[in-house]
């Protein structure tokens, strides 16, 4: 019907929450991963900061709206290799939510996002209340002749591959968002911004 025509014609249309946690989470990339250093009180809390915006986008996408619901993106990497061999052969799709390269790329921004939140809340710890780091340190604080445990040296590791993968996912992301927005002549950036995609006009 008529109602249908601007999604089809547009692209998706993105919700408040959508836009506003996708912003919220790539600014605590660029500053925990490009500016601060890590360990910081500043870092600390950006940090927690991105994990509270993943948990109220992964709650979202269950009670949002439709394009932001997991069932309007679903995780398919053939799927997305499908897309890609269209998009480079001149047929692009306009798809209601995340195409399928794109949600590929979601999932596995947030899997990484997720993993580096949950290391670095084990390791620093500061912020929580005191009865609380008391319990973390069992993990992490087995300390024997002044020598870093393992268990703590092995989740520092892995918090920091972890931060590396997502700023390069993060890299990857932005790349594949220029080449859509060129290849299918709408303006991706401007969606997330303002929840509506636009055609540009031909020249």
């Amino acid at each position: 019907m008529a109602a249908a025509e601007p999604i089809a014609a547009s692209g998706p249309a993105w919700d408040p929450i959508v836009r506003i946690t996708h912003w919220g989470v790539a600014a605590a990339i660029v500053v925990n991963g490009l500016i601060d250093e890590g360990g910081s009180t500043l870092h600390i809390w950006i940090g927690y900061g991105a994990l509270a915006m993943l948990v109220l986008r992964l709650l979202w996408g269950f009670i949002g709206p439709i394009e932001a619901r997991f069932a309007s993106f679903p995780f398919s990497v053939p799927a997305a290799v499908d897309h890609l061999t269209n998009v480079f052969s001149g047929h692009h799709k306009v798809h209601r939510s995340h195409n399928p390269a794109g949600s590929v790329m979601v999932y596995a921004l947030w899997g990484m996002l997720a993993l580096t939140a949950a290391t670095g809340v084990i390791l620093e710890t500061e912020p929580f209340p005191m009865e609380h780091r008391q319990a973390v340190s069992v993990l992490t604080d087995s300390h024997e002749d002044g020598e870093e445990s393992e268990v703590e040296e092995v989740i520092e590791e892995t918090h920091e591959l972890a931060a590396n993968l997502l700023l390069i996912l993060a890299a990857l992301h932005v790349a594949g968002v220029a080449v859509e927005s060129r290849l299918s002549g709408r303006n991706l950036v401007r969606a997330m911004i303002r929840g509506r995609s636009t055609r540009r006009s031909a020249e």
